[in-house]
């Protein structure tokens, strides 16, 4: 208890330290002298495709990374392949300081979500990055951006991977390169290490962290992907949810029925999902599906007291998005994240708009998001949904259903899983976690939020699974970027408080 406590005031009086070191100075006026390069070069590492599942393009963004790392002579580049053909390598470098013993590795990724281009506002491209001139909007500004255009940090730059994750790519690259520059040495070792299939699930990231097991072992790896607090302050997350996927499809009769004819006596695949759905959850958001929260890891008391000083952004984000009232009535934000969750990430069956018709369906389709937290496996949690499901009185098959199995159940649900990957936590009392905190705070004069878990996932679990690593998260996007998202954007302030933050970890003490 008295060591929790002590480490809450420890992170009270850090938070509260001088901001804005001399080397900090230093590092941004370096940026200053080179914004337009730097921008030029981030502009055309975007306008790479980086889709997983594209080899050629992989090989394309490897290959400009390791030329990136080239021109700023990062030692002993490499590429990193899984065992598995055709997978996208992670890509390697290191900066070996004499005399140091500890190691700390610097973690994003470069590849993106899936893009459909025609959703993307007039004028914006996936692969096409252009910079406007300000939050997105009905009509925007196109900058027309040359080497000796003055560049105001609250432009954007559009583009698939403008933050979502080559922001984090670049930011550490040219953090690298603003600290060697500027004459400054680290104390510890540095490595680099990009991944190419975050976005795909990082399916072959076990096999890179087993086959190099011995290069990448390190005291603690720095992971840059993500927002920064909604609020627009610096975050510190000292952990993930997990991710899992299932997908549901409920089946009506073999062929669409006329809803005239057949409506209120044929079953309705659509209204079996949805009333299959509604009771996963109670009006207040409460998952009802039994056991879901019986293994969740309580806080800490030191990850409730930084959770209690976190900015609230309720009100903000409900006027931002335009809803009143939150799903979990009696829980905030940050809150919310803390718990294991069940989320429709999109629903399907028959058409609606210009291509409905008077039809009963012949299926229904959702897919579901389950996010994890410390304590739960997602393999247990799919399991706790199937069972659910039958408690519900549907019948579950992982394939299509036979005519026998028509003939035999009324309610019938094939259950589609995807693989997936636990939540992972580190604790913040631990002393290198304190350095980060206060390497962070020398960067801004603004309070840095402390998160124990932040809301999105990453396979962070796998670096301790395999590597016994403690990994702590570093953000640097804006938070309203549209990552996965059409119009995906990067707030260029973000960008440089960025550079300031991933070079001040570098140069923590």
């Amino acid at each position: 208890m008295r060591k929790s406590i002590f480490a809450g005031l420890l992170i009270l009086i850090v938070s509260m330290a001088t901001a804005q070191t001399p080397d900090i100075h230093k590092i941004r006026s370096y940026r200053e002298q080179h914004e337009n390069s730097w921008i030029s070069q981030y502009l055309s590492f975007l306008s790479i495709p980086n889709i997983a599942s594209v080899p050629s393009d992989m090989q394309l963004n490897s290959g400009r990374i390791m030329d990136l790392m080239k021109e700023r002579s990062v030692q002993n580049i490499q590429l990193l392949y899984p065992d598995t053909k055709n997978a996208p390598p992670a890509v390697y470098g290191e900066m070996m300081v004499p005399g140091a013993k500890q190691t700390i590795i610097f973690y994003a990724h470069y590849d993106g979500q899936p893009v459909d281009s025609t959703k993307w506002a007039k004028g914006l491209h996936p692969f096409k990055p252009v910079i406007i001139n300000g939050p997105l909007q009905e009509q925007n500004e196109f900058i027309v951006f040359s080497n000796t255009v003055k560049i105001n940090p609250e432009w954007r730059i559009a583009g698939r991977g403008s933050s979502d994750d080559k922001a984090g790519v670049m930011a550490i690259l040219l953090a690298y390169e603003a600290m060697k520059a500027c004459g400054l040495t680290p104390i510890y070792n540095i490595k680099f290490f990009f991944e190419g299939e975050e976005e795909a699930g990082s399916t072959h990231l076990n096999e890179i962290l087993q086959k190099y097991e011995s290069l990448l072992q390190s005291d603690l790896w720095i992971i840059c992907d993500g927002p920064v607090h909604q609020s627009g302050k610096k975050m510190v997350s000292f952990g993930v949810r997990g991710d899992a996927g299932m997908e549901l499809t409920v089946y009506g009769s073999k062929r669409p029925l006329h809803s005239g004819h057949y409506g209120n006596w044929a079953p309705n695949p659509a209204l079996q999902l949805s009333k299959l759905l509604a009771s996963m959850k109670d009006d207040d958001g409460k998952v009802l599906v039994k056991g879901f929260y019986d293994k969740v890891k309580p806080l800490t008391l030191t990850e409730k007291k930084a959770l209690a000083a976190v900015p609230s952004v309720d009100t903000q984000l409900k006027e931002e998005l335009g809803f009143i009232q939150a799903e979990t009535k009696d829980q905030s934000l940050v809150n919310s994240i803390m718990l294991p969750s069940i989320n429709i990430n999109g629903m399907q069956s028959a058409g609606t708009g210009k291509l409905a018709s008077n039809v009963i369906p012949t299926t229904a389709t959702a897919n579901l998001d389950l996010r994890l937290v410390p304590g739960t496996d997602y393999i247990e949690q799919q399991q706790l949904i199937e069972a659910h499901i039958r408690r519900q009185g549907f019948y579950i098959t992982h394939e299509d259903p036979t005519s026998d199995e028509r003939k035999q159940y009324a309610k019938i649900t094939k259950v589609t899983l995807s693989k997936g990957y636990n939540a992972q936590r580190t604790q913040m009392e631990l002393p290198i976690a304190q350095k980060v905190i206060a390497a962070v705070r020398s960067t801004t004069k603004d309070q840095v939020v402390l998160l124990p878990s932040m809301g999105g996932s990453l396979p962070l679990f796998l670096f301790e699974k395999y590597l016994s690593a403690k990994t702590i998260t570093v953000p640097i996007a804006n938070h309203d970027n549209n990552q996965h998202a059409e119009n995906e954007n990067l707030r260029i302030q973000n960008f440089w408080s960025g550079i300031e933050t991933m070079a001040a970890l570098m140069l923590m003490k």
